[in-house]
């Protein structure tokens, strides 16, 4: 069974704004965005918005915007960091009884936008 991809595999983020609205955009195409007063609601109109650009893109004559292709991520990556930094975050995940990778990975969680 294919699966229908509404946005045609452009990443879309959905945060909600300083004014209580949530704000749905591309994130290759930031400029396609929409507002809702739920994500849902900003997803749905912002799929309205994608059909709207796709047809005037079409009605005059220009080809519509491909996504680029996804790459595939092993969650694996080395990083080097100054040895006292990496002496303070071993003795934190230590005192916290967690692995080293673990603590590394919540504070890269905590401090970015990530969103799955």
């Amino acid at each position: 069974m294919e699966k229908h991809d509404r946005f045609d595999g452009f990443s879309v983020s959905v945060f909600l704004d300083d004014e209580g609205e949530y704000l749905a955009h591309f994130l290759e195409m930031p400029n396609i965005s929409a507002f809702g007063e739920t994500p849902d609601k900003a997803l749905r109109d912002l799929e309205t918005a994608w059909e709207g650009v796709k047809e005037s893109y079409k009605k005059n004559g220009e080809s519509i915007p491909v996504a680029p292709p996804r790459k595939e991520y092993t969650g694996r990556f080395n990083i080097r960091i100054d040895r006292r930094l990496h002496r303070a975050l071993a003795i934190e995940a230590a005192r916290a009884g967690v692995s080293l990778n673990a603590i590394v990975a919540q504070k890269l969680s905590d401090s970015t936008a990530y969103r799955s």
